[in-house]
Parts: structure tokens; sequence; C-alpha cells
């Protein structure tokens, strides 16, 4: 819940972060697609971001039905699990709550992935409607609006598996509340890192700056 509004502030008042860089990125190659007479290789090129999609998203439903297999299990998985040296669950309430967290996190990020293909689907139906014969004007505001549908699909398939590293946080507290404490902050750390610092976020701020240049 907190990282979505700390990396918007970044971004507002530092920019740089590979989030809002890519949408430049992104509205460029649909200018691109517009102008081209064949936007077969767009499509192509979404197909593969579509596959990845549907892949996580069913990945995703397994993780869901292993963790409620274990939360609706009863007495016999609380038993099972608080036998475990490693694990801290003092009470079958406590249990059933911290696989609750686990389970809405990955929900989450179910629902995100699937709304990432719904909207992926819309821009290939985009991509097949490109006007052929357009002026360069036309073709630049449809490439434009395109990328309006594009983004926001692409940012639902990062959210869907930003979701994953904080479903490993969420399962930390299983081992106690200082681990997912810890492993919360690191997931967070990590993610702003490579928003900010990793060389691909640096690669990709130059390409914004060479795209808008």
């Amino acid at each position: 819940m907190g990282y979505q509004p700390i990396l918007r502030i970044l971004a507002h008042h530092r920019g740089g972060v590979i989030n809002t860089d890519m949408t430049v990125v992104r509205t460029a190659w649909m200018r691109n697609m517009a102008a081209r007479d064949n936007a077969f290789m767009d499509g192509q090129l979404l197909g593969h971001a579509l596959s990845s999609a549907s892949f996580f998203a069913s990945s995703n439903l397994i993780l869901i039905a292993a963790i409620s297999s274990g939360l609706f299990g009863g007495e016999g998985a609380f038993r099972s699990v608080s036998s475990l040296v490693v694990l801290q669950t003092s009470s079958r309430l406590l249990f059933e709550g911290q696989l609750a967290l686990v389970l809405i996190t990955l929900a989450r990020g179910l629902l995100d992935f699937m709304w990432s293909i719904r909207q992926m689907n819309y821009c290939l139906a985009a991509f097949g409607a490109a006007p052929l014969a357009a002026t360069p004007e036309q073709q630049r505001t449809y490439g434009e609006t395109a990328a309006r549908l594009l983004n926001p699909a692409l940012s639902a398939f990062n959210q869907g598996v930003r979701a994953y590293y904080f479903a490993l946080a969420a399962a930390a507290w299983l081992f106690g509340p200082i681990p997912c404490i810890c492993v919360t902050a690191g997931a967070m750390a990590l993610l702003l890192w490579r928003q900010r610092r990793s060389r691909a976020a640096v690669a990709i701020a130059d390409l914004r700056k060479l795209l808008e240049g």
C-alpha cells in the first residue's frame, strides 16, 4: 500500500524512475507503430508480453490454491505447521491471519495480471486498426492515443510482478514479526533501487533523454 505512493513522490520531485521513463519510450514506440505500413512486428512484441502475463497469472493461481489449502486445512494444517521449530505461530487465529495476508497479496497480483491481459488484447486491436493512409499528424495522434492504452496495460503487469515481492515479505511473517519487517523493508529498498539506481534505470533514463531530444 505504501510503495506506489512513494514511487509517485520520487517521480514527481526527482524524476528518473523506470516507470515514468518507460511511458515516454512506449509512447515513441506507438508513434512508430502508427507510421509503419505493417504493425505485425509490434503485435509480435506485445504478444511476448501477453504470454508472460498469462504465465505469471497461471503461476499465481497455483500459489493461491496452495495457500488456500493451508488456510482452509483446519486444525490438522495448523498442528503440522506449528510443529516446525523455525515457524512462529502462537495460535490458529494468528496462523490463519498470516496465510490470509499472503493470499490477499497474491490475489491482488492476480487481479493486476488479469487486467493487464485484457488491456493488452485491446492494444492488439488498436494495432490492427491503425489507419493505412493518414497524415503524419494523424499518425502521431493515433500513436499517442494507443500509448494511453499500452502504458496502463504494462503498468498493471508490473504491479502483478511486484505482488510476488510483497507476497514473500508477507510469508516472512510465519518466521516472526522481525523477519517480516526486515523482508518488507528489504523488498521496498530493492524495488526502489531498481527503479532509480540500477543499470537498467540509468539506461532507460538515457533513452528517454535521446527520444525527447
